[in-house]
């Protein structure tokens, strides 16, 4: 009698982190469009400007002091180059997110994001030459057809913040090739805890001077708004918290768990997300725009599948 092969249990640290991972990513997300929407503090770019600060600090905090992670230093003023590109392009993408929340509800813009694969597609394709198997091309067709769709099915569509939205995406999937091409080679590759301790005080350098041309007497406008109301500070120190933590529990997910779990959890987060925003700011959806998202978020999935069946 042949025994059935048994599955070992998931360990408990492992469910851990990817709740951690859920509540960070679906935190700040909330929270951002709390702040920029709700709560009336129409300032993206310094909201972007205290996630990476707090970034800086933590990752200093976690690499050079906690020993989280080996602390990997740059070789050359090259690489640092090369990084200041990449961080430049990140927090470009980031900014262009946090601008699209004060005008778009999070279950569009999390539509709209879904879409990552398309451009990283297009800029693979078009910058390094690299070219997938025609099914795996044809799988974009409902990805990009779905945001179509609930285009025009959003009750709240607001064109500027739509732009917003699909310039912040696009930005992160050209930040993923650029990495891909930029620190290829085996001494510069840096894993992403690393990058992240490199990355947010170059973005702090140019988010800075942004802030302060841009967001005319920010700095005061903030200390009087705190004045008024306290809790203003824990909000931006909580949401600059949750921002960092984002990228230390995906770190940490990533390395326990496979690719293809990663992957799951990444596609499923994006729709927990929509339904929580929908639950907590009961913004109006429509048929057509559950339709459209759920056709890009099948398009995503078989995109995935695709890509490891014919890599």
């Amino acid at each position: 009698m042949t025994q059935e092969p048994t599955t070992a249990p998931i360990p408990w640290t492992t469910i851990g982190m990817v709740v951690a991972w859920y509540g960070s990513n679906i935190g700040v997300l909330l929270l951002n469009k709390y702040l920029l929407t709700n709560y009336g503090f129409k300032y993206p770019i310094f909201l972007t400007l205290c996630h990476m600060t707090a970034c800086t600090l933590f990752s200093y905090i976690a690499i050079a002091l906690m020993k989280v992670v080996p602390l990997q230093t740059l070789k050359s003023k090259v690489q640092f180059a090369k990084i200041s590109g990449l961080s430049v392009v990140f927090c470009f993408s980031v900014v262009c997110g946090n601008v699209s929340l004060r005008y778009l509800p999070v279950s569009f813009n999390q539509a709209i994001g879904a879409t990552t694969p398309f451009f990283t597609a297009v800029f693979a394709f078009f910058i390094i030459k690299k070219r997938e198997a025609w099914l795996t091309y044809t799988t974009l067709i409902p990805v990009v057809t779905g945001v179509i769709i609930a285009s025009g099915g959003e009750p709240s569509f607001h064109l500027f913040g739509f732009i917003m939205c699909v310039t912040a995406t696009a930005a992160r999937a050209l930040k993923s090739v650029l990495q891909e091409i930029l620190l290829s080679s085996e001494g510069e590759r840096l894993n992403s805890m690393n990058l992240l301790l490199y990355m947010a005080p170059i973005a702090v350098t140019c988010l800075l001077p942004a802030t302060l041309m841009m967001e005319e007497n920010v700095v005061g406008i903030t200390i009087d708004l705190a004045r008024k109301d306290v809790k203003l500070i824990w909000y931006l120190f909580f949401n600059s918290s949750l921002a960092y933590f984002v990228n230390l529990t995906n770190f940490l997910v990533t390395k326990h768990t496979s690719a293809l779990t990663l992957q799951v959890l990444g596609n499923a987060k994006g729709a927990v997300a929509v339904v929580v925003s929908i639950l907590i700011f009961k913004n109006p959806v429509s048929l057509m725009g559950m339709v459209g998202y759920a056709l890009t978020v099948l398009g995503v999935i078989l995109y995935s599948e695709a890509k490891k069946r014919y890599s």
